[in-house]
């Protein structure tokens, strides 16, 4: 286990690029105990930390992290079986192969569709996997065949399918197979007659920008979006749909400048999107995007913890819990599992970041119980599971239990 951390992947790869421990830090503006805490398993990089690491080191955030995963769970559950299915479709998205038998009407396609969608938001991945090769070669066929009204749908309800593989592929590690997947909702999107739908796929490109340092293209892109959305609202009065989808473009950028170092920036945009939450007044899943005022709180957490102020995190989390007559504000049992599975991933890296260990293990164990496949291929699961195991001389039967179905 002691070789499969992500510190010892920064090591690994500094001394390849022949950088001195002083080198990386000076290039991240970290101290030089930083690195090396992290080169020793000791702490763990917070999220934006690792894009900065990884950009400094020349490789990709993928490679520190180790993705894609190949070893024990993953490979119980066969997963990644679907994967070169997957690339054929993507490969053969205007001209696919021939159907064994005919498509099935795109009403009974759309609701399979809607299943998927559902199964991505709680972070179902392995049941949704199996299901997605087959729906997306046949909504492909029926959306090159058909005309009119029907054929738009069926391009929009094919851009879902791609945005559910490029989940899919993101979350097991396949980041190439990722991007050509957001590339193929942007094509589907653009042909589907939904102003929205075309903010999505942009919107999930940004996504893919900030993953991988990106910072100014990703900030273009998601300020645009912010202003078009407000274009296409009719005199300024905008609807439910168009309110969730900037308020989720909002959320990206209040995430993106976090990992910037813009702290007021970031919290300008927090600040905007708490203001469009207020106008939803509850928590929304429009066009699959989770936007409300749990989802707020949510990326304010995220957004102190990827900047590495995890007591503050922390304290917000005793704040609003103290408002509710709890000790800490957890997520309403309402939102999609996958949303709150990764809010207390986030939250026990923080955990851990402080000492407390035991929260950092009960963290995961709930992020677990919510989504378990979205918290197992999770890399901040591994890799705070591991840190808990190496900071634990004698690991009980519950913490080594879950380090192991993590896949440590």
């Amino acid at each position: 286990m002691g070789q499969q951390h992500i510190g010892h992947r920064i090591r690994e790869t500094r001394k390849t690029r022949r950088m001195t421990v002083q080198q990386l830090a000076t290039a991240v503006n970290v101290s030089v105990s930083s690195v090396e805490k992290w080169e020793r398993g000791d702490r763990t990089p917070p999220p934006g930390m690792v894009v900065h690491l990884a950009r400094a080191l020349h490789v990709g955030p993928d490679h520190l992290h180790g993705q894609p995963y190949w070893n024990g769970a993953e490979t119980a559950d066969q997963v990644q079986a679907v994967i070169p299915d997957l690339r054929r479709v993507l490969l053969t998205y205007d001209n696919p192969d021939d159907l064994m038998v005919p498509a099935r009407p795109l009403r009974v396609l759309a609701t399979e569709m809607d299943q998927v969608a559902r199964l991505r938001q709680d972070g179902q991945y392995v049941p949704m996997g199996t299901l997605l090769p087959g729906l997306l070669a046949e909504l492909t066929h029926v959306a090159l065949t058909a005309r009119g009204e029907e054929q738009l749908r069926a391009y929009w309800w094919l851009a879902r399918g791609y945005r559910a593989t490029n989940s899919l592929a993101h979350k097991l590690g396949y980041h190439d197979l990722s991007l050509t997947a957001i590339e193929r909702v942007r094509w589907a999107a653009g042909r589907s007659g939904d102003n929205l739908m075309m903010v999505t796929a942009a919107y999930l490109r940004a996504g893919a920008m900030i993953r991988v340092g990106s910072f100014g293209s990703a900030r273009r892109v998601l300020t645009g979006l912010v202003d078009e959305v407000e274009r296409l609202a009719p005199e300024g009065a905008m609807s439910d749909e168009q309110i969730a989808v900037q308020g989720a473009a909002l959320l990206k950028l209040a995430i993106l400048e976090a990992r910037d170092g813009n702290a007021d920036a970031c919290t300008s945009r927090l600040r905007e999107a708490s203001a469009a939450a207020g106008m939803l007044g509850r928590d929304t899943e429009h066009y699959e995007m989770s936007f409300g005022p749990a989802n707020v709180r949510i990326h304010e957490v995220a957004a102190l913890i990827d900047t590495g102020d995890n007591e503050q995190a922390l304290a917000r989390l005793r704040e609003w819990g103290e408002d509710m007559d709890r000790p800490e504000w957890t997520p309403p049992g309402h939102l999609a599992g996958e949303r709150s599975s990764h809010h207390f991933i986030d939250v026990a890296a923080a955990r851990l970041a402080v000492g407390d260990r035991a929260g950092a293990h009960r963290d995961l164990l709930a992020a677990r119980k919510l989504a378990p496949n979205h918290a197992r291929f999770h890399p901040t699961t591994r890799t705070t599971a591991a840190a808990l195991v190496r900071q634990e001389r004698h690991a009980d039967d519950s913490l080594a239990g879950l380090a192991r179905w993590a896949g440590v």
